[in-house]
Protein backbone atom coordinates (compact mmCIF):
# COMPACT_ATOMS: atom_id res chain seq x y z
CA UNK A 1 0.00 0.00 0.00
CA UNK A 2 1.26 3.44 -0.85
CA UNK A 3 -0.14 6.93 -0.43
CA UNK A 4 -1.03 8.83 -3.59
CA UNK A 5 -2.29 12.36 -4.16
CA UNK A 6 -5.02 11.39 -6.63
CA UNK A 7 -6.67 8.28 -8.00
CA UNK A 8 -9.27 7.61 -10.70
CA UNK A 9 -12.48 5.90 -9.54
CA UNK A 10 -14.34 3.84 -12.13
CA UNK A 11 -18.01 2.89 -11.74
CA UNK A 12 -18.42 -0.84 -11.28
CA UNK A 13 -14.66 -1.43 -10.89
CA UNK A 14 -13.22 0.69 -8.09
CA UNK A 15 -9.92 2.56 -7.92
CA UNK A 16 -7.42 2.25 -10.76
CA UNK A 17 -4.30 0.46 -9.58
CA UNK A 18 -6.00 -1.15 -6.58
CA UNK A 19 -5.73 -4.93 -6.18
CA UNK A 20 -9.53 -5.33 -6.29
CA UNK A 21 -9.77 -3.22 -9.45
CA UNK A 22 -7.47 -5.81 -11.01
CA UNK A 23 -9.40 -8.72 -9.39
CA UNK A 24 -6.19 -9.70 -7.57
CA UNK A 25 -7.30 -9.01 -3.98
CA UNK A 26 -7.30 -11.75 -1.37
CA UNK A 27 -11.11 -11.91 -1.41
CA UNK A 28 -11.78 -11.06 -5.08
CA UNK A 29 -13.32 -14.45 -5.80
CA UNK A 30 -15.69 -14.37 -2.83
CA UNK A 31 -19.27 -13.21 -3.36
CA UNK A 32 -20.40 -9.89 -2.00
CA UNK A 33 -20.15 -6.27 -3.01
CA UNK A 34 -18.42 -3.29 -1.55
CA UNK A 35 -14.88 -4.11 -2.55
CA UNK A 36 -14.58 -1.21 -4.98
CA UNK A 37 -13.55 1.37 -2.35
CA UNK A 38 -12.83 1.02 1.36
CA UNK A 39 -12.65 3.91 3.81
CA UNK A 40 -11.56 4.27 7.43
CA UNK A 41 -11.71 7.16 9.88
CA UNK A 42 -8.47 8.75 11.05
CA UNK A 43 -10.20 8.99 14.41
CA UNK A 44 -10.54 5.17 14.52
CA UNK A 45 -6.80 4.78 14.02
CA UNK A 46 -6.16 7.27 16.83
CA UNK A 47 -8.64 5.42 19.09
CA UNK A 48 -6.91 2.08 18.39
CA UNK A 49 -3.64 3.61 19.53
CA UNK A 50 -5.12 5.45 22.53
CA UNK A 51 -7.54 2.76 23.80
CA UNK A 52 -5.71 -0.45 22.86
CA UNK A 53 -2.06 0.48 22.32
CA UNK A 54 -2.30 -0.68 18.69
CA UNK A 55 -0.36 1.62 16.38
CA UNK A 56 -1.70 1.37 12.83
CA UNK A 57 -0.49 3.73 10.15
CA UNK A 58 -2.99 4.80 7.46
CA UNK A 59 -1.94 2.04 5.05
CA UNK A 60 -1.75 -0.75 7.63
CA UNK A 61 -5.51 -1.40 7.57
CA UNK A 62 -5.38 -1.76 3.78
CA UNK A 63 -8.27 0.69 3.36
CA UNK A 64 -8.20 2.94 0.30
CA UNK A 65 -9.22 6.24 1.83
CA UNK A 66 -8.60 7.71 5.27
CA UNK A 67 -11.20 10.29 6.29
CA UNK A 68 -11.30 13.00 8.94
CA UNK A 69 -14.49 14.22 10.61
CA UNK A 70 -16.91 11.79 8.92
CA UNK A 71 -18.97 9.16 10.78
CA UNK A 72 -18.53 6.34 8.26
CA UNK A 73 -20.75 3.86 10.12
CA UNK A 74 -23.67 6.20 9.38
CA UNK A 75 -23.10 5.99 5.62
CA UNK A 76 -24.13 2.37 5.09
CA UNK A 77 -26.85 2.30 2.44
CA UNK A 78 -26.35 5.98 1.64
CA UNK A 79 -24.82 7.84 -1.27
CA UNK A 80 -22.05 10.33 -0.58
CA UNK A 81 -19.41 12.18 -2.54
CA UNK A 82 -15.66 12.28 -2.21
CA UNK A 83 -14.79 15.26 -4.36
CA UNK A 84 -16.45 14.66 -7.73
CA UNK A 85 -16.95 10.92 -7.18
CA UNK A 86 -20.29 9.52 -6.01
CA UNK A 87 -20.08 6.46 -3.78
CA UNK A 88 -22.69 4.26 -2.10
CA UNK A 89 -21.91 2.77 1.31
CA UNK A 90 -22.51 -0.99 1.10
CA UNK A 91 -21.51 -2.44 4.47
CA UNK A 92 -19.15 -2.00 7.37
CA UNK A 93 -15.59 -3.12 6.77
CA UNK A 94 -15.02 -5.07 9.96
CA UNK A 95 -11.40 -5.98 10.72
CA UNK A 96 -10.19 -9.50 10.09
CA UNK A 97 -7.26 -11.68 11.07
CA UNK A 98 -5.87 -11.40 7.52
CA UNK A 99 -5.60 -7.59 7.84
CA UNK A 100 -4.04 -7.86 11.30
CA UNK A 101 -1.52 -10.43 10.07
CA UNK A 102 -0.49 -8.27 7.11
CA UNK A 103 -0.29 -5.18 9.36
CA UNK A 104 1.82 -7.10 11.87
CA UNK A 105 -0.32 -5.58 14.62
CA UNK A 106 -1.36 -7.84 17.45
CA UNK A 107 -4.71 -6.71 18.83
CA UNK A 108 -5.73 -4.87 15.64
CA UNK A 109 -8.95 -6.85 15.22
CA UNK A 110 -10.11 -6.11 18.77
CA UNK A 111 -9.06 -2.45 18.45
CA UNK A 112 -11.09 -1.89 15.27
CA UNK A 113 -14.28 -3.87 15.92
CA UNK A 114 -17.21 -1.74 14.69
CA UNK A 115 -14.81 1.01 13.60
CA UNK A 116 -12.86 -0.75 10.87
CA UNK A 117 -14.37 1.41 8.14
CA UNK A 118 -16.87 1.22 5.32
CA UNK A 119 -17.05 -0.69 2.05
CA UNK A 120 -18.46 1.31 -0.85
CA UNK A 121 -19.16 1.05 -4.56
CA UNK A 122 -18.52 3.71 -7.16
CA UNK A 123 -21.81 5.06 -8.53
CA UNK A 124 -20.31 7.90 -10.61
CA UNK A 125 -16.61 7.86 -11.36
CA UNK A 126 -14.04 10.60 -11.55
CA UNK A 127 -10.88 11.57 -9.74
CA UNK A 128 -10.47 11.51 -5.97
CA UNK A 129 -7.78 13.81 -4.63
CA UNK A 130 -6.23 13.91 -1.18
CA UNK A 131 -8.10 16.54 0.83
CA UNK A 132 -11.30 16.34 -1.25
CA UNK A 133 -14.42 17.24 0.72
CA UNK A 134 -16.89 14.51 1.61
CA UNK A 135 -20.59 15.29 1.30
CA UNK A 136 -23.67 13.29 2.12
CA UNK A 137 -26.58 13.11 -0.31
CA UNK A 138 -30.05 14.18 0.84
CA UNK A 139 -31.72 11.80 3.25
CA UNK A 140 -34.49 9.44 2.32
CA UNK A 141 -37.44 9.18 4.68
CA UNK A 142 -36.08 5.93 6.07
CA UNK A 143 -32.88 7.74 7.08
CA UNK A 144 -34.62 10.73 8.65
CA UNK A 145 -33.79 9.63 12.20
CA UNK A 146 -30.04 9.39 11.55
CA UNK A 147 -27.94 11.90 13.46
CA UNK A 148 -25.39 12.53 10.72
CA UNK A 149 -26.42 15.85 9.12
CA UNK A 150 -26.77 16.20 5.36
CA UNK A 151 -23.73 17.81 3.80
CA UNK A 152 -21.71 17.50 7.02
CA UNK A 153 -18.15 18.50 6.31
CA UNK A 154 -15.36 16.01 6.15
CA UNK A 155 -12.26 15.46 4.12
CA UNK A 156 -10.20 12.63 2.79
CA UNK A 157 -6.74 12.58 4.27
CA UNK A 158 -5.08 10.12 1.88
CA UNK A 159 -5.96 7.79 -0.93
CA UNK A 160 -4.13 4.54 -0.30
CA UNK A 161 -3.79 2.05 -3.13
CA UNK A 162 -1.50 -0.57 -4.63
Amino acid sequence: MSSVGAVRAVSGRGLEGDRYFQHAGSFSERPGGGREVTLIEWEALEAARRDHGVDLGPGATRRNIVTVGVALNDLGGREFTVGEVLLRGIRLCEPCAHMARLAGAEGAVRALVHRGGLRANVVRGGTIRSGDPIGVSARSEAEADQTFPDGAPGESRNSLIR
